[in-house]
């Protein structure tokens, strides 16, 4: 008799995602389970079925065999025939109610990864920089090699599990798989604890790493450092280190991506009369020209004088928008001559002023609409 087409089996289209054929072995599984249809001799067929299907779409290896040759590529490869219904139904439902891995297995396990906040002035992150860095971390103890038992000796199998990591419970009508809850699921139990760890494996301590900052990073770009993060548990690897950038604000520029701004205050005189000032820029000081007449927020733009950001396109520039300033202090001929002017002003009216005019212009018209 020839087999059914596995994805036809779970319920699910060939492109179907790991998790939505996880989710549909699960509901056919649940729906078959010999425990749950004891009156049904088929149903036990048809777990077999839905666990051979599942044993072959959930690796990925399998399952780009099956999708190339069928099921003549994954023969003798599969194990449905012969498995343990109850350990099966304990490892895909354990997680609904608090269960792990098996024994065994899920005792050794990758280490947490940890995060890292590196402050950066502007310059540093635009330039790139290598920093030292000191972490407080967990790694895998020297005495036991990351095991927790003493030296020369090893953990034996938990003895109220019997070293599955699971205890196995009854749920009304089926029974599931739990964590036990001697090991916490390891199946291994330390009877003479390393004195160094004291059984846990790892011991803490401060660690210096130097990290290396690329040019062009901005806040909230993260540079990950593989194997630099907690501990595993009993030997496992360690997990990594990502290290995030926080750039600090500049009291002259602001960032915009490859962009740089700033606001450069100028005199009465020299926006009227134009000149040349010097700015600064990241790389040092350079020559800005204003012309005659220039108005107050009036943008100038720097080409190549922003940022070369870290993921490319590149270079930004500097936008400096000046800022005409009235002049404080004034002396008594300094009144003097700025009396004269504007009685001069005055008589030139909207020809020197001509936003100013136009602003008046526009109020008078509003009142007179009111009014009217």
């Amino acid at each position: 008799m020839s087999k059914r087409d596995y994805y036809d089996v779970l319920g699910v289209k060939k492109g179907a995602s790991e998790p939505e054929i996880k989710k549909a072995y699960r509901r056919v599984a649940m729906k078959h389970h010999p425990d749950r249809n004891p009156d049904d001799g088929s149903a036990e067929e048809k777990f077999k079925e839905a666990n051979e299907a599942f044993e072959v779409l959930s690796d990925g290896s399998k399952r780009s065999r099956y999708d190339q040759f069928g099921h003549a590529g994954v023969e003798g490869q599969t194990s449905a025939g012969s498995a343990d219904f109850s350990d099966i139904f304990g490892d895909v439902f354990g997680d609904i109610f608090g269960g792990g891995g098996r024994g065994g297995q899920s005792h050794v396990r990758k280490g947490s990864d940890l995060r890292y906040n590196l402050d950066l002035t502007l310059g540093n992150a635009v330039q790139g920089t290598s920093v030292k860095i000191k972490i407080p971390t967990t790694v895998n103890c020297d005495t036991c090699d990351g095991s927790g038992a003493k030296k020369g000796t090893k953990a034996v199998d938990c003895n109220t599990c019997g070293g599955h990591g699971q205890v196995r419970m009854q749920q009304g009508f089926f029974s599931v798989q739990q964590t036990c809850p001697r090991c916490q699921g390891t199946g291994k139990q330390i009877t003479d604890p390393c004195h160094s760890c004291h059984g846990r494996g790892t011991v803490d301590e401060n660690k210096t790493l130097s990290v290396k900052v690329p040019a062009g990073v901005d806040s909230g770009d993260r540079i990950r450092l593989t194997g630099e993060g907690q501990a595993g548990v009993h030997g496992g690897p360690a997990g990594d280190l990502y290290v995030e950038m926080n750039v600090r604000p500049h009291h002259i520029f602001d960032r915009d991506g490859r962009d740089l701004h700033c606001e450069i205050p100028i005199r009465f005189a020299d926006a009227a009369l134009g000149g040349e000032l010097e700015v600064p820029t990241l790389d040092g000081r350079v020559k800005l020209k204003i012309p005659p007449e220039t108005q107050t927020g009036k943008l100038f733009r720097l080409r190549n004088k922003g940022v070369t950001s870290i993921r490319g396109g590149g270079h930004g520039d500097l936008l400096c928008r000046v800022i005409v300033e009235t002049p404080v202090h004034l002396t008594k001929r300094q009144k003097e001559i700025m009396e004269e002017f504007q009685v001069i002003q005055d008589e030139q009216g909207h020809k020197q002023s001509p936003k100013r005019s136009s602003f008046f212009d526009g109020v008078k018209q509003f009142v007179d609409d009111l009014t009217s």
